[in-house]
This record gives C-alpha cells, structure tokens and sequence, in this order.
C-alpha cells in the first residue's frame, strides 16, 4: 500500500466542510491524517514545528510569528492545495500556552471555525531508567502530555463559550497514546509516562466536556514512522513491492477520520488501537478478584490474600522489549 496523496478537487465527503486541526503534521501519521481530513472535504490546519525526530533543531520556520511559511508543514499544505483541497500552516509551539491558543485562532481567522483536533506531535528521547537525565524526561513529557493538554485547554474553551452562547459544536478530539503508554516499553520510561498520562487526560476530557457537545477519544496507533522506524526496525521494515504495508501511517487515518466526523456521534471517552488494518477497542483497568474480609489484616495475611487473588487474575500484558 502507498502513502495517501492529496485529495482530488470536492466538498463532500465523511468531513465535508468541517475545519480539523492536526498537530504535527508535516510527517509520519499527522501528515497521512491531514492528507486523509482533506481527502473528505475537511479544510485542515497543519501544525508542525520541522524539529528532528529527538526534538533538536527545527524550530518555527521564517515568516510570521506563527511560522506560516516554510518546512514541512507547507509541503503538505502545498499538496493538499495543489489537488484542489483547502489548508494552512501554523508553525507555532503546541506546548506553549501562545502557541495553543494560536492554532485555535488560525483555524478561526482561516476558516471561522473549529471542529475538530487532532493531537499527534511528539518526539522520543529514549534511554534507560538508569541513564534517562531530567532534561530528556521533561523534554518529552513537555511535548506529549504538555502539548495534548494545552491545545486541548484552547479548543474547549471555544466550544465552551459556543455552547454557552447556544451554538452547540459537534466537536471531536482525538489524541494520540502508545501502545508504550497501555502496556509499558523498555528504554521508554518518559515516552511511556507520557503516554499513559493522556489516557488519563482523555478519559476526563470526554466527561467534562460532554455537556458542550464535545467527544473526546484516544488512539494508541502502530505505524512507520521517524520514531518507531529506527526503535522497531525490523517490525517497521516496508514490505516488498505488491505486499500489503501493513505499518504505513495512512492504514490507521481511516479511523481518526471516522472519529473526527459527525459520524461518531455518541462515540466518547475509549481508547483504540489501530494497526495495519486492525482495529482493537481497549479496556483499560477495572476491578479484577477481590476479597473483603472486613477487617484488617497483617502483613503476611495481606500477602496470602494477594497470591490467592493474583492466581484467578488474568496475566498482565507484555512490557514491549522486555526480555
């Protein structure tokens, strides 16, 4: 399977004329959900900062002080606008409060709306617990759960006041997690941190903002990418010529599309998993064996008690890398 192209030239489509935002765009899976909104007749916003894939270098592009021009991020905006479709950049930094409320206001100048967000800009820094330094801890914390969070903060306050202001949005926000955040990776203690944190933030987003016509959702998506290409070269490796790309980014675009529609009307507060052309529903913790004796107990009941649980429980699920 190919890369998505930029869309042919209409206005229909699953997202006919809805504005979507997406964060980190200009590459890997935010770029294929950009070309795959467009694709049914989204006007997008394309936020990226051109950094490398550990966060270095890059930086907003030379223009104006969103960074409107320049980087990768207008070269899928270039393509998008080539075939007929409707796009912008926003260069500005997701994990700043300015920046935030910037992609918010870029997608009101351009188009007097927004729809929909879609959370997907990170980078990894990975290391062992041993050798991982508060730099690189904060660094990508900052960049995941930061810059899910403050984009979150921005949009909800818009669709709040229009809410209030009785025009109820039908607003969609879909974040981006890990399978590293669902189950844990080896070497990825702040990555997986991160991504477990917007699980969280997910699950309360979708119950706050419920109540202004906002759906909130999470996918922990498997894909090629700049991150995952050199951290899992073999499993990433495209296949050869006529063989199904079964870690291509535009295979898990379909259902953040669905997601980011009016379609998935009632569809709030789960978490997915979408790989080649696998979609899993996640259920995450819940009450498992438990046992009341009413009373408490010593140390060496509490653990006698633990095993006797622990044997009627299911397994846990395998860290990722672990030996």
């Amino acid at each position: 399977m190919t890369e998505p192209t930029a869309p042919t030239a209409h206005r229909a489509g699953l997202c006919a004329d809805r504005v979507v935002a997406v964060t980190g765009a200009g590459r890997g899976l935010g770029r294929a959900h950009a070309l795959a909104f467009a694709a049914e007749g989204a006007r997008v916003v394309v936020n990226d900062l051109g950094v490398g894939p550990d966060g270095s270098g890059g930086g907003t592009p030379a223009g104006d002080k969103d960074g409107r021009s320049g980087g990768p991020a207008r070269a899928v905006v270039e393509e998008i606008v080539a075939a007929g479709g409707e796009a912008v950049v926003h260069g500005g930094d997701i994990a700043t409060a300015e920046g935030a409320a910037s992609l918010v206001a870029t997608a009101l100048d351009a188009f007097g709306r927004l729809d929909t967000l879609v959370n997907n800009a990170g980078f990894l820094r990975d290391r062992m617990l041993v050798n991982l330094d508060e730099a690189d801890w904060d660094a990508v914390v900052r960049v995941h759960l930061r810059g899910h969070f403050l984009p979150l903060k921005h949009a909800a306050a818009h669709w709040r006041a229009e809410a209030k202001a009785g025009r109820t949005p039908v607003a969609r926000v879909i974040n981006t997690s890990s399978g590293a955040g669902l189950l844990g990776s080896v070497g990825q203690g702040n990555y997986a941190a991160a991504k477990a944190g917007i699980v969280a933030l997910t699950l309360v987003a979708a119950a706050e903002l419920g109540r202004y016509g906002v759906h909130v959702n999470a996918l922990a998506p498997a894909a090629r990418t700049r991150m995952t290409e050199q951290t899992f070269a073999e499993a990433m490796a495209a296949p050869g010529e006529g063989k199904f790309d079964a870690m291509a980014p535009a295979n898990v675009s379909p259902l953040v599309v669905w997601l980011g529609s009016a379609a998935s009307d009632g569809v709030t507060g789960r978490v997915f998993e979408a790989e080649a052309g696998r979609i899993t529903v996640m259920e995450g913790w819940r009450p498992g064996p438990t046992d009341d004796r009413g009373a408490r107990r010593s140390p060496a009941e509490a653990g006698e008690t633990v095993r006797r649980l622990l044997a009627d429980a299911e397994k846990p699920g395998q860290v990722y890398g672990a030996s």
